[in-house]
């Protein structure tokens, strides 16, 4: 008997001690639970220490959630923090949600802020932009550039700057394209609306049949916003790109002439050198035809079919025939009608 009666003592210190701690740990946090409204059971508070979830904190949040209206239990917020995310952020969107009338489902909320887990970006700012929409400049100050360059079909260049008013859409936020996209499209949108102007006085006259025709093409499907409006901030012109490029067209031109003058005028000096050798050529060969000559003269003699009389009048003609030249080069050379009259004689 006095053995069992110290197992029961043992017992009762042991859980003495178990309510003791559990006292110190929970107690102020089950009171704060149960006085707002928000009770988590003690086995639970335990359940969240064991597996390292700051008890205090989820409870805190746990409250906030239910004094505003959405039932949440500790065990959803738990394995919303053990997968990484921010419960306070989630609760705090959906409150405020919940007061601007959105339709903000909790697991939506936790598939939002672990979206932008790492970015800039947070899922209580996703819906205070759906609540209260904000203006994207375009072009972003962070591409370093002051403006959309774009040109009408007359050749001069419009320079122009944007505001973009979005709304966060929730239902797309996971997966939809971000801001960037947005800045991009509207800036094709502007560029394509002045590239089709006729001229860019009439871009200048009318800058809100830009906006106009930017907001016809829906430019906001597939992202994670709602385009309210575009406004066109400012319109200044640019440089004369249609001269320009006649103008470099022209000098291409003038550059592709030459080159092609040049091609004729080695193609011509080429022919030239090639008709000078082929002269050398022939005078090479009367050259040696006439060489020719006295051996056949020879032959002949060798054979008896010339004569020395024969021989001395072929002389006496080639003498004659050299002086006539000679007096009709002379003649030719003083009056340019003497070489016929001789040529006649």
């Amino acid at each position: 008997m006095e053995n069992f009666s110290v197992i029961i003592w043992v017992i009762v210190g042991i859980i003495a001690a178990g309510v003791f701690i559990w006292g110190i740990t929970f107690l102020n946090v089950f009171i704060r639970a149960w006085v707002s409204g928000a009770y988590v059971g003690p086995v639970d508070l335990i359940a969240l220490a064991l597996r390292r979830v700051p008890v205090g904190y989820l409870v805190d949040n746990r409250i906030n959630a239910v004094k505003s209206g959405i039932d949440l239990s500790a065990d959803e917020l738990s394995t919303h923090f053990l997968a990484g995310g921010n419960v306070e952020l989630v609760v705090s969107a959906l409150i405020a949600a919940k007061k601007a009338r959105i339709n903000l489902m909790f697991t939506d909320a936790c598939a939002i802020d672990l979206a932008t887990k790492g970015t800039s970006k947070t899922v209580l700012e996703a819906v205070k932009t759906s609540i209260n929409p904000k203006v994207i400049d375009c072009p972003s100050s962070s591409s370093g550039k002051t403006s959309i360059d774009a040109v009408a079909y007359d050749g001069i260049q419009v320079k122009a700057r944007a505001r973009v008013t979005v709304r966060t859409n929730l239902s797309r936020f996971v997966g939809g394209a971000t801001e960037e996209t947005i800045v991009a499209r509207v800036g094709e949108g502007i560029v394509s609306t002045i590239g089709s102007a006729e001229t860019y006085k009439a871009v200048l006259a009318n800058p809100d049949s830009i906006s106009k025709r930017v907001l016809d093409k829906a430019l906001d499907a597939n992202t994670a916003f709602e385009i309210l409006s575009i406004d066109i901030g400012d319109l200044d012109v640019g440089t004369n790109v249609g001269a320009k490029l006649q103008t470099e067209q022209a000098d291409a031109n003038k550059s592709i002439a030459q080159a092609q003058a040049e091609v004729r005028r080695a193609s011509a000096v080429a022919q030239e050198q090639e008709m000078v050798a082929r002269t050398q050529e022939m005078r090479a060969r009367v050259v040696e035809n006439e060489a020719q000559v006295p051996l056949a003269i020879a032959e002949a003699f060798r054979q008896g079919n010339l004569g020395v009389m024969d021989y001395y009048r072929l002389k006496n003609i080639q003498a004659d025939s050299s002086m006539r030249q000679n007096i009709a080069g002379e003649e030719q050379g003083s009056d340019g009608s003497g070489s016929s009259d001789h040529s006649q004689q």
